[in-house]
């Protein structure tokens, strides 16, 4: 395992602490938000749906005009402990727009809760979906994910979950694959950065345990994405996943040119974009 010892808690802050790498960071949260608000006043969606009783335990659907449409599941980021849902809605209306339903799940934050239980919560989100597909007007052999930063960690779990454990009547893998940008996928370097451990509360033995870099390789595929101009580690964490669960499982892990670790999301929701097309064709679209 690479624990990068030889660092100090300042290198660890630089590579990772990415709201302060982009002086403006400001401008585009406010932009998230803006834009989110407009597609939720376009699209007919359903909002605060409960997958769950827990805290946070609830989604919105944004579904597709034609019934039995494929699903795309968007988990968002903020490094577990940061942002909401509806401040993500803006990815949701080109895939509604070219015959996709999107789904973005919330879940609790931490401190208050552990990155084992939101990957637990996301767990439950999915099988949720997946239960209820039917009544959500969704295709349940089309679901896919797409999912950024610590969103792209929570949708790499996913695909190596063992679903016939969470529920017998499920598929092997009822996913079929993920998109992630800027996933984070080895987690005990974020033990050494000061702005984020506190809040973590990672041990060495969680962050291995919850690294899906040192799990076995599932069938994927996992399309792993990075900005072309973040940090050094990002680079490399799209890079170990690649190099650990192998080419078969990660058949994409590409950087973007001139994109940073959060204007990288707007390539998803730009239909133009290769992101926004390698994800249509997760869904078969």
């Amino acid at each position: 395992m690479n624990t990068e010892a030889a660092h100090d808690p300042a290198w660890y802050d630089a590579q990772y602490h990415t709201r302060a790498a982009i002086p403006e960071h400001p401008q585009i949260l406010q932009y998230w938000t803006d834009a989110s608000k407009a597609t939720r006043g376009r699209l007919r969606g359903k909002l605060d749906l409960r997958y769950g009783e827990g805290t946070k335990e609830t989604l919105d659907l944004f579904p597709a005009a034609a019934p039995d449409a494929p699903v795309l599941i968007y988990i968002h980021g903020g490094f577990w402990r940061a942002l909401d849902k509806r401040d993500h809605s803006f990815v949701a209306e080109p895939f509604v727009a070219a015959g996709a339903s999107v789904i973005l799940p919330n879940y609790a934050l931490a401190p208050y809760a552990s990155i084992a239980q939101i990957v637990q919560q996301m767990v439950k989100a999915v099988a949720w979906v997946w239960r209820e597909a039917e009544a959500l007007g969704v295709d349940r052999r089309r679901i896919a994910l797409a999912g950024h930063s610590a969103g792209g960690h929570l949708a790499a779990m996913l695909l190596a979950c063992d679903w016939r454990a969470v529920e017998r009547r499920m598929p092997a893998q009822p996913l079929r694959g993920a998109l992630a940008l800027s996933g984070i996928y080895e987690l005990e370097p974020l033990r050494h950065a000061p702005f984020l451990a506190p809040d973590l509360q990672l041990t060495e033995a969680t962050a291995l345990q919850l690294s899906p870099a040192w799990m076995p390789a599932p069938p994927g595929p996992l399309l792993a994405l990075v900005g072309g101009e973040e940090s050094a580690e990002f680079q490399r964490q799209n890079a170990l996943i690649r190099e650990r669960w192998g080419e078969a499982a990660v058949p994409v892990c590409e950087s973007v040119p001139g994109r940073h670790h959060m204007n990288v999301l707007h390539e998803l929701a730009d239909p133009a974009a290769r992101a926004h097309r390698l994800a249509l064709g997760l869904l078969g679209l």
